[in-house]
């Protein structure tokens, strides 16, 4: 019988992760007699470390490997950190994270059970794009969505904001990110932004930009719909660009969002490409899938289609 490892963030949901392993998760595995290791994260970086170890370890034996995430779109995202290759292996998801987009344009369950049960049927595997973002500093890898700007700048204060968890524990936690939002348009910075899309030599220039997102799927921010036509095995971003737009504007936009119907404001506009460069003049923040490390004024973003292997 194939063994799965699991990768569990205990202080996904809020601190609930633990106990959805304890109450929900093992007992199944246990009941059923499936052979399982579990993995456990204390702290930042331990995802990619764990992932990296296990899946090197599985590598070397040649050995089918079935690896399991259990936390947020930030867990998942940590561990792609860890995984230099995607042969021979299968990864589930059992999200239980404040947005899950991820899972949300999967189809993944939010149910914990209903995601275990759809990953030990492993009926459909889908091979699914993954997105790689390098700056003068670092490579990032990413699942979901690379943003700079505004939308960056929201997830940063989101990650440090003392309201999330409360908002999360009374399953309100989209109205920390929409209050953030505010907040930030209103602070937000003239910044002037070159794009250039694939190898085209003349950019599309932005006197001022808000932010821009290159996604792999629909979703981001816990449900807006950023890029709707965003498909994540067709190799190429969708990209959301809001530039050039006054500020009162942008802020009745961004319900319709949720819709996926805001490329119907002026001076938000999609774009679709395989290879994406930006230039700003200024550094501002950057993410992957929501977690930000860095600020930055120049990005090198790609795509490789068809890289991993999603149980769905």
């Amino acid at each position: 019988m194939q063994k799965y490892e699991l990768i569990i963030n205990p202080a996904s949901r809020s601190g609930n992760g633990m106990r959805i392993w304890k109450e929900e998760i093992k007992p199944v595995l246990e009941a059923n007699k499936i052979p399982f290791n579990a993995h456990f994260s204390h702290k930042a970086g331990d995802v990619a470390v764990l992932s990296s170890s296990i899946t090197g370890d599985y590598a070397k034996e040649n050995l089918p490997l079935r690896l399991i995430i259990l936390g947020g779109d930030g867990t998942f995202n940590e561990a792609l950190q860890g995984i230099s290759f995607y042969d021979n292996m299968k990864i589930g998801y059992i999200p239980t994270g404040s947005s899950n987009d991820l899972a949300r344009d999967l189809g993944i369950p939010k149910n914990p059970q209903q995601a275990l049960n759809l990953i030990l049927d492993e009926k459909h595997v889908c091979y699914m794009d993954l997105g790689c973002v390098r700056t003068p500093d670092r490579t990032t890898y990413f699942a979901v969505s690379c943003g700079i700007g505004f939308d960056a700048a929201v997830c940063e204060e989101a990650m440090n904001s003392k309201i999330k968890d409360f908002f999360n524990r009374i399953k309100l936690g989209k109205l920390t990110y929409f209050g953030i939002a505010i907040k930030q348009l209103i602070s937000a910075k003239k910044t002037a932004c070159d794009l250039f899309l694939d190898d085209d030599n003349e950019p599309i220039h932005i006197n001022r930009l808000l932010f821009t997102v290159s996604m792999i799927h629909r979703f981001e921010g816990g449900g807006f719909k950023f890029c709707p036509t965003a498909d994540c095995t067709d190799g190429r971003f969708e990209l959301c660009v809001a530039g050039d737009v006054p500020k009162p504007v942008i802020l009745l936009a961004l319900p319709t969002a949720f819709f996926g119907k805001h490329y119907m404001v002026p001076g938000i506009h999609a774009f679709h490409a395989e290879k994406i460069t930006i230039k700003t003049n200024k550094p501002l923040w950057v993410h992957t899938d929501g977690e930000v490390h860095e600020m930055a004024d120049f990005l090198e973003i790609s795509c490789r289609q068809k890289t991993i292997p999603m149980i769905v």
